[in-house]
């Protein structure tokens, strides 16, 4: 059983590292959590041997967004927290939006890490720069340059030695590109021809640090996620992402594609196979 002083203890390491995280001084911090900075450094020091009130305890979780679970030391893994990164335009045509600067950087910091990818049409690293183009032509707020050069991120990494990739697509997606229906109905025919030559080709050439699996969509969903390591899952809800980095989240993101890999019906050495077969059904 967790004693008094052990729970004191515990509280103060962690809004310690609270305080430590938001770059704040301990004013500031007390100001946005609604308490008085005497309180704060109170809660802080070593001398100290009270938990704070519960009203105390609560607006500094609610502030913070973390559980008073966490905060009192009873819950592991770091803190419940999260970031909404919303998609943005750069003015300056030779600048990278904030969250491609971002997505660049986080492929950089996974380098000898496994990235898993679920991405919401076709893998970006894959993409020939003619259906970035088409994917990104209805949103005001994306150049295709900038999102040209991010997709370039990944292809970066899987061609890095000691890299590990893995991608997962419903078959379905990919049947549905080559065919051209649904968003892919206005892409011209020779794209989709291109795309298919392209993606045939990386597949072989990256194989095996980069690997490409297809489930059923029929009994299988995902939303587009992907985990960087055990450090980051980066969800794309639309036109913002949610990035997560509690190692708990993650690590269930982490088997929920572990899943998706158990119950694909196409494995890596395949995929080239099936896109020839496409390939085929269309010319």
């Amino acid at each position: 059983m967790t004693s008094q002083t052990e729970l004191v203890n515990r509280f103060r390491e962690r809004l310690g590292e609270l305080v430590a995280d938001t770059g704040q001084s301990r004013s500031d911090f007390a100001a946005y959590a609604g308490i008085d900075r005497s309180t704060l450094s109170q809660l802080l020091s070593s001398r100290n041997r009270r938990l704070p009130r519960v009203e105390t305890l609560a607006a500094i979780a609610e502030t913070s967004a973390v559980s008073v679970d966490w905060l009192l030391g009873l819950a592991h893994g770091g803190p419940a927290r999260a970031d909404i990164v919303h998609e943005e335009f750069a003015l300056n045509l030779d600048e990278l939006s904030p969250l491609d600067e971002a997505w660049i950087e986080w492929h950089e910091q996974a380098a000898g890490s496994k990235v898993r990818t679920l991405p919401a049409s076709l893998p970006d690293l894959l993409k020939t720069e003619a259906v970035i183009r088409h994917e990104v032509q209805r949103y005001t707020t994306i150049r295709p340059e900038q999102r040209i050069e991010t997709a370039t991120a990944p292809l970066e990494l899987a061609r890095a030695p000691g890299s590990d990739l893995e991608c997962c697509n419903s078959i379905q997606a990919i049947e549905g590109f080559a065919r051209g229906w649904d968003v892919w109905g206005s892409l011209e025919h020779r794209h989709r021809v291109a795309q298919l030559d392209q993606m045939i080709e990386l597949c072989e050439e990256l194989y095996p640090t980069f690997r490409w699996f297809l489930y059923d969509g029929r009994q299988r969903y995902s939303a587009a996620v992907t985990v960087f390591g055990l450090d980051r899952a980066v969800l794309y809800l639309g036109q913002m992402y949610l990035v997560l980095n509690n190692r708990n989240h993650v690590t269930t993101f982490v088997k929920h594609f572990d899943d998706l890999i158990r119950a694909s019906v196409v494995q890596p050495p395949g995929v080239p196979n099936l896109l020839r077969k496409l390939r085929s059904e269309i010319t």
